[in-house]
């Protein structure tokens, strides 16, 4: 394409050089078209053509404008934009004629071409080429902005696809640890409390045995609960079963009334993935009404119908403002969308004063690549408890 920063002035010594396709079957027409490039400061290379046949293979030549008479012997100059429409070539083309009406000269603006004019007011021909030029160059430069954008974006979710499936290894890592660790030495630990409570003779010593067999009980119940929100290993005995201990244990710790409900005992095998983000799904959301909500019942539906599975947490809390989603650092609902795109799904939000609701909604027909895996592949030990058996 050429330089259009440099276009030439009245003064300019150096006509701009431009490729110009001519569609006319009048070469005094061509020979006054080139007169009026030479007198606006265009030095044009141009080719006459005036049949379907010739246009179709001056196309595959670089041209820097396509200027087309509207009526031609057996052709015209719509079905000529028609084609260059067709090829998806991004060219500038304007319609000369010395007889088109409104009508038709609106029609082609609608159908893409960059300017008309009549051929008996061509002094407009050089301002009207060049900011038909213009014109595509801009559109080019958004369609290269745009590609650019797209892949940046492609990127990004790449990246946060494999952050994600580290944050989900290191989870289990750190369960694995708690439950090796932690666990055991909280366990053994409990034994020997016990075993000194059985057999002291003081009753001052047996008390204090007691109280701190207690406060063992109680971080053992913390670290288990630490570990299976860090290592849903729950969900081995699948999603319906996972989702109705998360609301038992949340209803049991907030004191908030919280409903499960299924559509069914039993749900289709799922993609690779999707019973993770369900579950991260509900767990992000019962969080968040834990910590702002409020509220006072929460309802867990899930339900699978026409391929899709749907996971609703609606409650009757405060509801959030635009505000509260427009937080610099509320990466809550980001986090959530990214890890339903991982399987191919999204997430809708709905909030206001009496409550809110998230609904993740996942194809089942689809790939379900989720990009962080199942539970059972980013397990290497699928042999491993997933409880303490002493506890």
């Amino acid at each position: 394409m050429p330089d259009l920063s440099s276009r030439p002035t009245p003064l300019s010594a150096t006509p701009m050089q431009l490729r110009v396709l001519h569609l006319e079957d009048s070469e005094l027409d061509h020979e006054l078209m080139l007169a009026h490039l030479r007198r606006g400061g265009i030095d044009a290379e141009a080719v006459r053509v005036e049949s379907e046949a010739a246009y179709r293979a001056a196309l595959e030549e670089p041209w820097d404008v396509v200027l087309s008479d509207y009526n031609l012997p057996g052709f015209s100059g719509l079905r000529a934009l028609e084609i260059l429409r067709d090829t998806r070539l991004m060219l500038p083309f304007i319609l000369i004629s010395g007889e088109i009406g409104e009508q038709v000269a609106v029609q082609a603006m609608l159908n893409g071409a960059s300017d008309y004019l009549l051929k008996d007011n061509l002094a407009r021909l050089v301002p009207a080429m060049l900011h038909a030029i213009d014109g595509i160059e801009a559109l080019r430069a958004k369609q290269e902005a745009d590609l650019a954008l797209g892949q940046s974006e492609q990127r990004l979710r790449e990246l946060a696809q494999h952050l994600q499936a580290n944050i989900e290894a290191e989870r289990m890592a750190i369960a694995r640890e708690i439950h090796d660790d932690v666990g055991g030495s909280l366990t053994a630990l409990k034994f020997d409390l016990a075993w000194i409570e059985r057999h002291t003779g003081d009753a001052a010593i047996a008390q204090r045995a007691q109280g701190a067999l207690e406060t063992v009980t109680l971080a053992i119940e913390s670290s288990q609960r630490i570990m299976h929100n860090l290592r849903p290993a729950i969900l081995e005995q699948g999603l319906i079963p996972a989702l109705q201990w998360m609301t038992q244990r949340f209803e049991k710790r907030s004191g908030v009334v919280t409903v499960f409900r299924t559509s069914r005992d039993e749900l289709p095998a799922l993609p690779p993935g999707v019973p993770l983000a369900a579950y991260r799904t509900a767990q992000e959301a019962l969080t968040n009404i834990s910590k702002h909500a409020h509220a006072t019942r929460v309802q867990v539906d899930l339900t699978v119908a026409g391929k899709v599975l749907s996971l609703e947490v609606s409650d009757n809390g405060r509801g959030l403002n635009q505000d509260d989603l427009g937080k610099a650092r509320s990466f809550g609902i980001r986090g959530l969308r990214e890890r339903a795109a991982q399987v191919g799904g999204w997430v809708d939000l709905s909030s206001g004063p009496g409550g809110t609701t998230i609904i993740l909604s996942v194809p089942l027909s689809g790939p379900g690549d989720s990009g962080v895996g199942s539970f059972d592949e980013l397990h290497d030990d699928p042999d491993d408890p997933t409880s303490w058996d002493v506890l």
